[in-house]
């Protein structure tokens, strides 16, 4: 989108960004990283050089090397470099006014504090903060619509406060902590896309032990549902098409329309039982490689007899200050003397805990609708359950091994007396 030496806007990009910008291109495209030591440009703008630098962790052992930056990731930020993707979200009012009020909520944690903005798009987030009083913000973000975030900043008067870095989050250098890392780091099903490690990376390497992360916490949900217009819709149109039976086109229909994860808009109408909690994420103490496969065992019981089609997911986060955050001191699970598996993962949640304590952004079926919706898997065929009968399975979600952005679904799942297995990948 930008011309290889960086310089437009008079933005420069860091050496490395400048060498793997000349590679190559769903919803959300790339969230990118960023941050640096920090210089003088000729107008003005604070850009990111990237050197060798040791912050406070590193003093007591060797940093580990950052992730190399493969095409995949490259593709993935430049998508993120159209405009389109950023007014989708930022037009999403349940999203954008939640964030907003959050920030509004932990201000006395915000005010004459450092913030880092880890994929900050066209900078909204990072420009709320200084709103609420930052000393300084990191804007962070490895995609071309950095630089236009740049022009955002100075259009408002803040290039002194919102420091717009262009990069990776794993290669910059920052010389300070932080004292609040935010990021709208969530993808379809939660977990796709993967950027959630540049999350982790940004608050092992700069977050002050007592710093905040915004949202502190999120939990990835399921439950089995019915939707016989879709259904109807995508394939019984078939069986009589103005007359003309095509139903020889059948088996091609439900590939087509069921091979891969819908994203879609449901209501609670169409939920048959409780959620199950698939995953629940701790943002200060989660591990990179706890993201590289998630594995649940869940069983329900249908609340009413209805054909069985398949499987929706949605996820809630939660912005939480210190106080509500006890394990704030982002050290490995392993090292608190927990398990790895989280005491919430499993369980089937009927009512969220003291709702009034923080502020949830959640996607559920039940809620306003926002931009992620929900993630629906579908049977090639349904099945029909009984009130009260039992359906009960096994759930693996993975980082691809081709492109850890992408996400492989093993589903296993048995009801009235037969198993099923369903494999698919979210691309």
């Amino acid at each position: 989108m930008y011309g290889s030496t960086g310089n437009s806007n008079g933005y420069h990009q860091n050496q490395q960004q400048q060498q793997q910008n000349s590679s190559g291109e769903k919803r959300r495209g790339g969230r990118g990283r960023s941050g640096g030591r920090r210089s003088r440009d000729p107008h003005g703008f604070r850009v990111s050089e990237h050197q060798h630098h040791h912050n406070k962790n590193n003093d007591q052992q060797e940093q580990k090397s950052p992730p190399p930056c493969t095409d995949f990731d490259m593709a993935y930020f430049h998508s993120y470099a159209h405009v389109g993707i950023h007014e989708e979200m930022i037009k999403d009012r349940v999203r954008t006014e939640t964030y907003r009020a959050a920030i509004m909520q932990h201000q006395s944690f915000i005010e004459g504090k450092v913030v880092m903005d880890v994929g900050c798009g066209t900078g909204i987030l990072s420009i709320f903060c200084a709103q609420a009083g930052a000393k300084r913000v990191y804007a962070v973000d490895a995609s071309d619509i950095a630089v236009q975030a740049n022009e955002v900043v100075k259009a408002n008067n803040l290039a002194e406060k919102v420091i717009v870095l262009h990069g990776r989050v794993e290669d910059v250098e920052i010389d300070e902590e932080v004292d609040v890392i935010i990021s709208e780091w969530m993808g379809y099903m939660l977990l796709y896309e993967s950027m959630l490690g540049s999350v982790i990376t940004a608050r092992d390497r700069w977050l002050k032990r007592g710093g905040i992360i915004l949202p502190s916490n999120a939990t990835l949900h399921m439950a089995p549902i019915t939707h016989p217009n879709r259904y109807n819709d995508s394939i019984e149109f078939w069986r009589n098409v103005y007359g003309i039976d095509m139903s020889a086109m059948l088996q091609l229909a439900k590939q087509c329309a069921f091979e891969e994860p819908c994203v879609e808009t449901i209501t609670g109408e169409n939920v048959l039982t409780w959620p199950h909690v698939v995953k629940h994420v701790d943002c200060y103490t989660i591990q990179l490689h706890e993201l590289e496969s998630v594995s649940t065992r869940y069983k329900f019981q249908s609340m009413m007899r209805a054909p069985l089609h398949g499987f929706a997911f949605w996820f809630d986060v939660e912005f939480c200050g210190p106080a509500n955050s006890p394990t704030n001191n982002h050290a490995p699970s392993s090292l608190l003397g927990a398990s790895n598996d989280n005491p919430m993962d499993g369980i089937q949640k009927k009512k969220r805990a003291n709702p009034s304590e923080a502020i949830i952004l959640s996607t559920a079926p039940e809620d306003p609708p926002t931009h992620w919706q929900q993630t629906l898997i579908y049977f090639y065929d349904p099945i029909e359950v009984e009130q009260d009968q039992i359906i009960d399975g096994s759930l693996t979600l993975s980082q691809s091994k081709e492109n850890r952005r992408f996400m492989n679904i093993h589903l296993e799942y048995s009801s009235g007396g037969r198993s099923y297995v369903k494999e698919s990948v979210m691309r």
